[in-house]
């Protein structure tokens, strides 16, 4: 089985984005639906995250095969849009403590706040390009995501008991940090090969159908 998926991997690759490229465009859809009927900010900063993740992978998988020889160019943006994604969540959790409206801001993708995250995520990238790894990123998500996953729980034990969003939040919160410190140790602690790879995969699938199938239970709900 290994070495059928080694054979064939760079069209796996392609299924691979499309298959999380159309997960995140289902979730942006179910959370802006839930946004419009809620008008809840913080559904809107979530929506926000699964767009630059589904940005992050068709970009990642596609364009580098669009473009001969843009891997330099392209890895920094895939980066980019999943740092920024990373923010995007943790933002969606603590934006009522710097918006000073409930209404919140006129734009949720470029305003005055969401462009600090988006010069932290520059500060991030340009890290790890001119030190040729990807550390800086790892230790960002592992860190931006215990601190989404602390806030959440403690959200959801002071008011939440009866919330299923707050609910879904803390599980959400713990696959992605879960996942990224997997994801980390694969690529730092075990020997790199094509078995970690399709480990790595296998892995962001399933928090990525896991989410969505989170989104879509609240939102029939």
């Amino acid at each position: 089985m290994l070495d059928w998926i080694i054979q064939n991997k760079e069209l796996l690759k392609i299924f691979y984005a499309l298959i999380i490229g159309l997960v995140c465009f289902l979730i942006v859809l179910k959370t802006n639906r839930l946004f419009k009927l809620s008008d809840h900010q913080g559904i809107r900063y979530f929506r926000n995250a699964f767009f630059f993740y589904g940005l992050g992978f068709l970009t990642r998988y596609f364009l580098i095969y669009a473009i001969p020889n843009s891997s330099q160019i392209i890895s920094p943006i895939f980066e980019f849009f999943l740092v920024m994604a990373g923010f995007f969540l943790l933002y969606s959790l603590i934006w009522k403590k710097v918006e000073t409206s409930k209404e919140g801001e006129f734009s949720s993708l470029v305003n005055l706040k969401i462009g600090i995250f988006y010069l932290m995520t520059l500060v991030v990238v340009l890290l790890d390009y001119f030190w040729k790894t990807n550390s800086f990123m790892f230790a960002s998500q592992i860190i931006i995501f215990f601190v989404a996953f602390i806030i959440s729980l403690i959200n959801y034990s002071a008011k939440g008991k009866a919330h299923r969003f707050l609910k879904f939040y803390v599980v959400a919160m713990f696959l992605i940090l879960i996942t990224w410190a997997l994801n980390f140790a694969m690529v730092f602690f075990i020997n790199w090969n094509q078995g970690v790879l399709t480990n790595i995969y296998a892995i962001n699938l399933i928090v990525f159908f896991l989410i969505w199938y989170g989104v879509n239970k609240v939102t029939k709900k």
